[in-house]
């Protein structure tokens, strides 16, 4: 039987990428995004994850269509950088809302389906940028950073159930999420052009690094393992990056980072 497969924020970029790899091993795709999205079988369902009535809407859809779901990919979210002291506190929680509590919502509709079932396979995505936080991108980097701690949690949480639980960590991948980051240089005068040379730094990484497609074919063959390993990193060069993180100190860590990306 074909595996049913639910992909969060798949009309573009990595998540269209993973939604069409899944397609191709033979699972049957539903794609949930606020945009619309026409691509040959893979099933658009309109659904903005910030919205409890709208997710639980999409998700019976899919039960009442399918009796069951197998996987979940929770790939919806977005970036903001700027200095922390001029961030407002509403575009934070918004992030965090969308990276985190999009992801948080999904899961609790889905969970107990799964629970009922026996089984389920759940991928939550993570960053890089969880295990390497980037200054200016404080916010994305502490959303995604919280996606892994509950993740390692969670999959300890459902484990008796059949349900196993994994985050990936992307490294730089040349999509338009880079064009889409909320970007603001306010305060830059002050921090003395920090601001923007961090974030024109991280974005010319973005455009120089992997195709979305690598990464979607990665994501998918997690997606489709029962392994019980709660974190993987995509790219030999990250997981080298991510293996520094556990034997450096954490002060020559962050100075580390301070000298690619605060300078």
């Amino acid at each position: 039987m074909n595996k049913v497969a639910i992909i969060t924020g798949g009309s573009s970029g990595i998540g269209l990428c993973t939604a069409a790899a899944l397609r191709e091993a033979g699972c049957r795709v539903y794609e949930l995004s606020r945009r619309d999205s026409d691509v040959p079988g893979i099933t658009h369902l309109r659904c903005d994850i910030t919205d409890e009535a709208q997710v639980a809407a999409a998700v019976e859809r899919v039960m009442a269509e399918c009796g069951r779901i197998d996987i979940l990919i929770n790939n919806a979210g977005f970036g903001i950088s700027g200095a922390v002291e001029f961030t407002e506190t509403a575009d934070a929680q918004r992030l965090f809302d969308v990276n985190f509590f999009g992801m948080v919502r999904m899961n609790r509709t889905v969970l107990p389906l799964m629970r009922q079932q026996g089984a389920g396979r759940i991928v939550n995505l993570s960053s890089v940028a969880a295990p390497v936080p980037i200054p200016f991108q404080t916010y994305y980097s502490a959303g995604k950073a919280a996606v892994n701690a509950y993740t390692m949690a969670l999959a300890n949480e459902v484990a008796p159930f059949g349900i196993t639980v994994s985050a990936v960590m992307p490294g730089d991948i040349k999509t338009g999420f880079t064009a889409a980051r909320q970007k603001s240089a306010v305060g830059d005068e002050i921090y003395n052009g920090r601001i923007r040379r961090s974030v024109a730094g991280m974005e010319k990484d973005e455009q120089g690094g992997m195709e979305p497609e690598v990464a979607g074919r990665f994501i998918a063959k997690v997606a489709l393992k029962s392994c019980r390993k709660p974190l993987y990193t995509i790219g030999f060069g990250y997981r080298c990056a991510v293996f520094l993180t556990k034997i450096l100190p954490a002060r020559w860590l962050n100075a580390l980072i301070g000298i690619l990306y605060a300078r």
